[in-house]
C-alpha cells in the first residue's frame, strides 16, 4: 500500500492508496466511497482484491478524512465537485499510469451516483453498485421517512447555518462533511427527481452515456437502501447500463450483518467473492 498526494483541477490536494499486487493480473478496480465514509474502511477489501492480481486505488474526497482541510467552517465541497472534480482526478491518474490495464469502478452510494458526472466514467469495462440508490424520501421504507424528514430537512439546514459544516457524526451518518456536500445530500432526500436534480446542476451529465454494465448488489439488512430507489436510479438516471441485481441476505454474513457499510468489512470477507467472480 502507497499514498499518494493529488492535486485536483482547482488546486484542492486529495489523498489516495494504490494497493498494488505481488503478481499482477492487469486488471484495476477504483473504489468510489459512500457520503462521510472514509478511504480506510475499504483497505481489507483492497487488500483482498490486490491479492488476487488487482492494483486498487482508494481515496478520500475532499472534506473527508485524509482530505479534510484543517478548518471545516466555509470549506468549498459537495457531491458535484466531488464527481466533476476529486472523481476525475482519479480517472485521469488512470488513464496516464494505467493504460493497458482492464479498468473498473466500485461506487458505494454516492460513488456510484458520481459517475454520471465524469465523461472518464466510458474508461472502465464494468461498473459495481454498492447500496446506492436514488435516496428520495418517498423511495425509503415508512420505518426511516421520520428520521430522514428530522435530519434533513432540519438538522442539516441548522448545524450547517451555525457551524459553516454539517456535523454528520452527531446523527451517526458518518464524517462531518462540507456544508455543499451536507446540501447535496440534502437534495437526494428531499427532492423528488434525487439523483436527476444532481445532474442537472453539473456543467454535462454524461450519465446516460454510459452503456456497461454494473452488478447492482444491496443488502438484505440495509434499512435506507430499497428496490424502488434502486430501480428509480438505474431507469431514470442510468437507463443505458445493462443491471444485474444480487441481494445479499443476512444468512451469508457471518455476523448476521451487512447493512450499508459492513459489506466491507472483515468480517465479511466471505461476501467479497461475489465482486471478485463478477470482474473476473
Amino acid at each position: 500500500m502507497k499514498e499518494i498526494k493529488l492535486k485536483t483541477a482547482d488546486g484542492c490536494e486529495i489523498t489516495a492508496h494504490i494497493f498494488s499486487p505481488e503478481t499482477d493480473n492487469g486488471k484495476l478496480l477504483l473504489i468510489n466511497a459512500a457520503t462521510g465514509v472514509k478511504q480506510q474502511i475499504y483497505f481489507s477489501f483492497a487488500k483482498y482484491f490486490a491479492e488476487h492480481g488487482f492494483t486498487v486505488l482508494t481515496y478520500d474526497y475532499r472534506g473527508i478524512g485524509l482530505s479534510k482541510p484543517s478548518k471545516m467552517r466555509g470549506f468549498k465541497a459537495s457531491m458535484r465537485i466531488w464527481g466533476t472534480q476529486d472523481y476525475k482526478t482519479l480517472t485521469e491518474y488512470i488513464m496516464t499510469n494505467f493504460q493497458n490495464h482492464h479498468k473498473f469502478c466500485l461506487g458505494h452510494s454516492v460513488g456510484a451516483l458520481i459517475l454520471g458526472m465524469n465523461e472518464d466514467s466510458r474508461i472502465f469495462e464494468k461498473f459495481v453498485f454498492v447500496g446506492t440508490q436514488d435516496a428520495f424520501i418517498g423511495h425509503l421504507p415508512l420505518s426511516v421517512r421520520p428520521m430522514a424528514l428530522l435530519g434533513f430537512g432540519i438538522a442539516v439546514p441548522v448545524t450547517s447555518s451555525l457551524l459553516g459544516y454539517f456535523p454528520a457524526h452527531w446523527f451517526g451518518l458518518g464524517e462531518s462533511l462540507p456544508k455543499g456536500s451536507a446540501y447535496d445530500w440534502r437534495k437526494l432526500i428531499l427532492n423528488r427527481k434525487s439523483t436527476g436534480k444532481l445532474f442537472a446542476q453539473v456543467e454535462k451529465d454524461h450519465s446516460k452515456s454510459l452503456h456497461q454494465e454494473a452488478l447492482v448488489i444491496y443488502a438484505e439488512d440495509d434499512p435506507w437502501v430499497k428496490m424502488k430507489g434502486m430501480e428509480s436510479l438505474m431507469n431514470k438516471g442510468y437507463s443505458n447500463i445493462r443491471k444485474r441485481y444480487r441481494e445479499v441476505k443476512i444468512s451469508e454474513s457471518p455476523n448476521k450483518e451487512i447493512g450499508h457499510i459492513n459489506f466491507f468489512r472483515s468480517y465479511n470477507k466471505r461476501l467479497w467473492k461475489i465482486v471478485l467472480d463478477y470482474l473476473a
